[in-house]
C-alpha cells in the first residue's frame, strides 16, 4: 500500500468549506483501502512569509511547517487540496511551500557558484493537485490555460523531483449538491487508488 500525505491548503478553518470535505473524502477512502495517510491542515496555522534569501537559507523552519515537511519526506504520494484564489493558491499555502521546500529538503544546490543544476531531493514521489474554483473548470483551462496550476506542477513539484503530477480541477464549487456529491465520489475513488 501507499504512504500518502494530504495537505489541506484551505486557509478558512470553517468545516463548511468544500475543500475540507474533499480532503476527508480522499483520506477516509485511502485509509479504508489500506493506504497509510497523514493529513496536514494549514488553516489556523501561523506560517510567516519569507522576506529574504538569507531567511530561506539560514532561518529555522517554523514549528507549524515541520509536520508538513515530515509528512512530505515520509510520503510516496502527496495530495495538495486548495481553492483557487485570485488566480493562484492562497497565500497561506504559498508560505507553507516556501518554508517547507528549503535547500537540502527539496533541492541540493551543491557548491555555490558551481553552475550545476540542483539535485532533486524529492524524487520517487508522485502528487495530485485538487483545486476548487468558483468559475467553470473548462473556462479556467481554456481561457487561463490553468496557468497557476501548471506553474505549481512544473516550477515547484517537478523541479524538486515530484513526478508524475495529476490534477483534479473542480469548477462551480458553489453548485448543486449533486455536483458536489459527484466530485466527492470521484475524489474518494482517487483515494482508494492511492493516486
Amino acid at each position: 500500500m501507499t504512504r500518502i500525505a494530504v495537505i489541506d491548503g484551505h486557509p478558512d478553518p470553517s468545516p463548511s468549506r468544500f475543500g475540507h470535505a474533499l480532503v476527508s473524502a480522499y483520506a477516509d477512502a485511502a485509509r479504508e483501502a489500506g493506504h497509510e495517510v497523514r493529513e496536514i491542515g494549514l488553516a489556523g496555522k501561523h506560517i510567516p512569509i519569507l522576506e529574504s534569501r538569507k531567511q530561506w537559507l539560514e532561518d529555522d523552519v517554523p514549528a507549524a511547517v515541520r509536520p508538513g515537511q515530515d509528512a512530505i519526506k515520509w510520503a510516496e504520494h502527496i495530495v495538495f487540496c486548495y481553492p483557487l484564489w485570485m488566480g493562484d493558491m492562497p497565500a497561506l499555502l504559498k508560505a507553507f511551500i516556501e518554508q517547507a521546500f528549503r535547500p537540502n529538503f527539496a533541492l541540493d544546490y551543491g557548491d555555490e557558484g558551481s553552475g550545476q543544476m540542483p539535485r532533486k531531493l524529492l524524487r520517487g514521489r508522485s502528487a495530485r493537485l485538487i483545486v476548487t474554483m468558483g468559475m467553470p473548470a473548462l473556462f479556467y483551462r481554456a481561457y487561463f490555460a490553468s496557468h497557476s496550476v501548471r506553474s505549481f506542477e512544473r516550477n515547484i513539484l517537478k523541479l524538486t523531483g515530484i513526478s508524475p503530477v495529476t490534477t483534479s480541477l473542480i469548477g462551480n464549487v458553489d453548485g448543486s449538491d449533486r455536483h458536489r456529491r459527484r466530485w466527492l465520489d470521484k475524489i474518494a475513488a482517487h483515494g482508494v487508488a492511492g493516486d
